[in-house]
């Protein structure tokens, strides 16, 4: 039997979903900065990020038990698998979700968090574009308009823009390069995250269930990378008490999760657009409220965010359009 997935949105309601993708772009800077200290308390950046999943993969485990919902569609996991209702290296998407974690907590120190949101932000996206056109999400293709095009290049621009007064110039260019690449590469990846737990949410019914199985397999990666590399690395330093350093993974259940909901209705570009435009207005107001050393705000990085709000208006103006993909 054919089924039709539409993707025309009513105007309002594609506002709505807009205005939840920004707010949970919000949450990633807040993450980085909560994965980014835990990293310096235990001494590695594979152990803070397999500690971030962990607490996730918990606080979701939980969730799937009390919600019957969610324990049908978590029931259903292996019989989607078996069925081949999308390819099997989708389940790779919790493996890309863990190398974020990973370049938040290693890229940072080296480069800063200007050069890394740079980096990150220019790879997600490409990637998100790319993904796009190709029709990795549950939508299917989607054309790139020349609205949408120029709304993902204003939006770079409008990141570095941002960004500038915090580079410093005074590191050579040979240390960034590498930690740079890794974080363009892992924004690249990021483009096929949004859009494979896309598809898994829509095969399982929920994108709480695609959320988990993000969290099982990036704890299962991590855990295996740190077990290899335990020999040879310093011991880690003690759990911290501060409760607030756990919560990275909590805000990365919900960034994961939402993203796997709106990649049906917005497409993975422009969902991957309205977070790049969060994540800056959540560097600002955290630069605002909670500085910390180094922390600036200029003309530049006031600009940059407006230019970015701008580009990201400038991409809804395209409508989606009206795809249509058949299914068995």
């Amino acid at each position: 039997m054919n089924k039709s997935v539409s993707t025309t949105l009513r105007p309002g309601l594609k506002l709505v979903y807009l205005l939840i993708a920004v707010a949970t772009g919000l949450l990633m800077p807040i993450q980085s900065r909560v994965n980014g200290a835990l990293g310096v308390q235990l001494g590695d950046a594979v152990a803070a990020a397999l500690v971030s999943f962990l607490v996730g993969l918990v606080a979701l485990v939980i969730i799937h038990l009390l919600l019957p919902g969610a324990r049908r569609a978590a029931r259903s996991v292996p019989r989607v698998i078996r069925e081949r209702q999308f390819p099997w290296w989708y389940l790779a998407a919790g493996a890309v979700g863990g190398s974020v974690v990973v370049s938040q907590s290693a890229a940072v120190p080296v480069v800063g968090v200007a050069l890394f949101t740079v980096s990150l932000v220019t790879g997600q996206t490409v990637g998100s574009m790319i993904v796009d056109r190709i029709g990795f999400g549950p939508a299917g293709p989607r054309k790139i308009s020349a609205l949408r095009l120029a709304g993902a290049v204003l939006t770079v621009i409008g990141v570095i823009w941002a960004v500038s007064p915090r580079i410093s110039t005074d590191i050579e260019l040979t240390t960034l390069l590498l930690p740079m690449i890794f974080s363009l590469v892992v924004g690249v990846l990021m483009g096929f995250q949004s859009a494979s737990n896309g598809v898994q949410a829509h095969a399982y019914g929920t994108p709480m269930t695609a959320t988990l199985m993000n969290f099982v397999v990036g704890t299962l990666m991590l855990a295996a990378i740190l077990l290899v590399r335990l020999p040879s690395i310093s011991p880690l330093g003690e759990l911290p008490n501060q409760w607030w350093m756990y919560v990275g993974g909590l805000l990365g259940c919900v960034f994961i999760g939402v993203s796997a909901f709106m990649v049906k209705h917005l497409g993975v570009l422009f969902t991957g657009l309205c977070m790049i435009c969060g994540q800056l207005l959540g560097s600002l107001l955290m630069d605002l409220l909670v500085p910390t050393e180094g922390s600036q705000i200029s003309f530049a990085t006031v600009a940059g965010t407006v230019l970015t709000l701008l580009a990201v208006a400038l991409a809804s103006v395209s409508g989606t359009g009206k795809l249509t993909r058949k299914r068995n």
